[in-house]
């Protein structure tokens, strides 16, 4: 007999400085649904992740995070355009390129070190 169905999945983010993480994030195009000191749900389209007040460096820098687009090439225009490494100058951004496994893929950290893939299955 199979469980339930499954509802939802999100995952726990963690945030080193968390109103600087929520600022990142809004910056990014996501929407704060719902926050307290403890907890931020945050949503773009229709997927969310919760953000939390939460460091632990070894932990955090070696959280991953994939979103698949449309277009990575657009995402990355928008970093530029918003001047995304001038507000965070120590966050990570590489641009979109072919990966060996068959994505390209836009590299980005967050403030805490949290690292996103931001992909598309674009050949080039």
């Amino acid at each position: 007999m199979d469980p339930s169905p499954v509802l939802d999945l999100r995952a726990f983010v963690p945030a080193q400085d968390f109103t600087l993480a929520k600022q990142f994030y809004a910056d990014l195009g996501f929407t704060l649904t719902h926050g307290n000191d403890q907890i931020a749900e945050l949503q773009i389209g229709s997927f969310r992740f919760l953000l939390q007040p939460f460091y632990v460096e070894q932990h955090a820098g070696n959280f991953m995070m994939s979103l698949m687009v449309e277009d990575a090439d657009l995402w990355w225009e928008k970093f530029q355009r918003i001047g995304l490494r001038e507000r965070y100058p120590d966050i990570l951004m590489k641009p979109p390129a072919l990966q060996p496994w068959g994505l390209r893929v836009l590299y980005l950290s967050d403030p805490t070190g949290v690292l996103w893939h931001i992909a598309d299955r674009k050949t080039e």
